[in-house]
């Protein structure tokens, strides 16, 4: 194996889905050159364009599948600017040596405030009144319409989103009650509930943020529906793989639910414009949003920021904080000596072998930190500026080596 040493070229970065001008700035600031596209591509587009390309940015319809990382030798990093990560083989990229980052957090409250806003316009029928308003029908009655006040809202998912919208639902006066597979401390006042089903026979408000894991593909159908309360209002600002779409049609078009929002979809359009294809379309009591439950300009200012910097800090220092891949670990470089980043199989030993290899050249470790996750480790390791060759070889030749990196 050739370890990997910087490069006097610029490193050339690929971004997809009009990822925020912020984050082409911050690259192009570091003398990254960065090519943009504003729209996902299909696997044979992307293996065309990551052609000597080493750092990747998308965001959720863009599917970086082992075909794709098997086309692009020298892609370093995968920068998702969105919560999720599905979207990515994030086992062959580990496997590649790939590190992706993603925005955790940049854009939790402009989903939230999206949740809450068509938790209140449902529960008003405002979507019905607009339309009425709109062919010229004045529909004064009351009946139907309700405070939010009082009224119970089940939280399915209690990650980021769902604490948020907890803790604002709270103060909006809405009993809170909350579901997750995983034991997580209720915030305020909230309740946690043992079941799904018991979730859902005390909510008047059902709202799903669940992650994409496969096995929450299609969690969310005809009984789960069957079991809300009646009249009870459903949103997802989750996936759109893991509710049944024909069955919560049924159960719009059969009064049994009140009313519905949805953010995302098994099958979404590639691009603006594109047409938009769901048995949903055409009910008066359903909100229809184009995934654009982060898309707000501070969001996304935000993530731009974030990612960019985190695929920076990669590159230029070797850092994988909150890499969803890799072992996370950062370390200060000491001053006057070159960076070595070896990812690792995580097998006893390793550690030894690498210093030992040091010793026997008589280099002086000047700072180094290990860290391991699953099945893999990553060492950043500084050593003195004067170095033979035959350490990056040996190094590279050792059997646990995934990837031999110099970073300076």
């Amino acid at each position: 194996m050739q370890p990997l040493t910087s490069q006097a070229d610029p490193v050339r970065v690929l971004f997809l889905e009009n990822i925020h001008p912020v984050a082409v700035e911050r690259m192009r600031s570091e003398g990254y050159q960065v090519e943009t596209v504003g729209r996902a591509l299909d696997e044979d587009e992307l293996i065309a364009r990551l052609d000597g390309v080493h750092l990747l940015g998308i965001r959720s319809k863009t599917q970086v599948t082992a075909t794709v990382l098997a086309g692009a030798p020298q892609l370093r990093a995968i920068g998702a600017f969105c919560i999720g990560t599905d979207q990515i083989d994030l086992r062959t990229a580990a496997e590649s040596g790939i590190a992706v980052f993603n925005a955790p957090f940049s854009n939790t409250r402009s989903v939230v405030e999206l949740a809450v806003a068509e938790i209140i316009a449902l529960t008003r029928r405002l979507t019905e009144k607009n339309a009425g308003m709109h062919n010229g029908v004045w529909d004064k009655d009351a009946e139907g319409s309700h405070e939010v006040r009082g009224r119970s809202i089940g939280i399915v998912g209690y990650g980021n989103i769902g604490t948020q919208l907890s803790v604002l639902a709270e103060n909006l006066g809405l009993r809170v009650y909350f579901y997750d597979t995983a034991d997580k401390l209720a915030l305020g006042n909230a309740q946690r509930c043992e079941s799904l089903d018991e979730l859902l026979e005390r909510s008047d408000i059902v709202t799903l943020h669940v992650d994409g894991r496969p096995g929450n593909s299609g969690f969310f159908g005809e009984e789960q529906f069957a079991r809300m309360r009646p009249r009870s209002i459903f949103l997802n600002l989750s996936r759109g793989f893991v509710i049944d779409h024909d069955a919560l049609r049924r159960h719009l078009d059969n009064g049994h639910l009140a009313g519905a929002a949805v953010d995302v979809f098994p099958k979404e359009p590639k691009g603006k414009g594109d047409e938009f294809q769901s048995t949903l379309r055409g009910l008066p009591n359903v909100i229809l949003t184009p995934h654009i439950g982060g898309s707000t300009e501070e969001a996304q200012s935000d993530i731009g920021s974030f990612v960019a910097e985190k695929l920076h800090k990669y590159v230029a220092e070797g850092s994988t904080t909150l890499s969803v891949n890799l072992p996370s670990l950062n370390l200060q470089q000491a001053p006057g000596t070159h960076r070595i980043a070896l990812l690792h199989h995580n097998v006893p030993g390793v550690l030894a072998d690498v210093n030992s290899i040091l010793a026997g050249h008589k280099v002086n470790v000047e700072g180094q930190i290990l860290a391991t996750r699953g099945e893999y480790g990553y060492l950043l390791a500084d050593i003195a500026i004067d170095y033979p060759d035959e350490i990056l070889a040996q190094l590279s030749g050792m059997a646990t080596t995934v990837q031999l990196r110099v970073l300076s």
